[in-house]
């Protein structure tokens, strides 16, 4: 039997359930179409010598439902594509102890729950996968609106009107008219008398000396 096949039928009998041997993230995520995706796979074991596979499984996990074997990363071949793949689309890397797999240019037709793996003797070891949606649009994140906090409403008293300058009311001005003409003629009366007395005065020296 031929490796390819072999391993998809192991993957098609094995009991999908989660392991802590492999920890997978993010469990979901949601990607816009044409863009890339970035799934990681964490061993907690020592792999130097073992091979991660990445499988696809296009619908909800069931006893019939069919897994695609994607790539594995080996650690003298680096990473090996299945044979109906499209190799420029996938790519299988290791760091460390994280072995990361990039989907780039996604479409709506690569969503589906992506699990990796690995062969022991004899048993299958699978993470809890990562449920990938590809979409169109991505939802927008509501901004929380801010409730607006009431102003405290302050009562000012009125400011006392002060008017500058002298009230000019037509009482006031007519007192200082009547004053002021007063004053003319106090001044035209000192102005006559002083110049009564002073002809007066010349006429007396004007008779001392004849």
């Amino acid at each position: 039997m031929r490796p390819r096949l072999w391993l998809l039928l192991a993957a098609q009998l094995a009991v999908l359930r989660g392991s802590s041997v492999l920890q997978q993230t993010p469990a979901y995520i949601k990607v816009q179409t044409n863009k890339m995706a970035t799934l990681s796979c964490e061993a907690k074991i020592s792999l130097s010598n073992m091979r991660i596979y990445w499988l696809r499984q296009r619908q909800a996990p069931s006893s019939d439902s069919h897994h695609e074997f994607l790539a594995l990363w080996d650690s003298t071949k680096g990473t090996v594509h299945g044979e109906e793949v499209e190799q420029e689309k996938i790519a299988v890397f290791r760091d460390a102890s994280r072995f990361i797999l990039n989907l780039t240019s996604v479409k709506p037709e690569d969503s589906g729950i992506y699990f990796c793996m690995i062969i022991g003797s004899p048993e299958l070891t699978f993470g809890k996968g990562t449920q990938l949606s590809v979409v169109d649009f991505l939802p927008t994140t509501a901004q929380p609106t801010k409730k607006s906090t009431p102003k405290k409403r302050v009562c000012r008293l009125p400011r006392p009107v002060t008017q500058k300058g002298p009230l000019c009311s037509p009482i006031t001005l007519g007192l200082l008219v009547a004053g002021v003409l007063v004053l003319l003629v106090s001044l035209g009366v000192v102005i006559h008398l002083y110049c009564r007395r002073r002809r007066a005065r010349l006429r007396f020296i004007k008779q001392f000396y004849k």
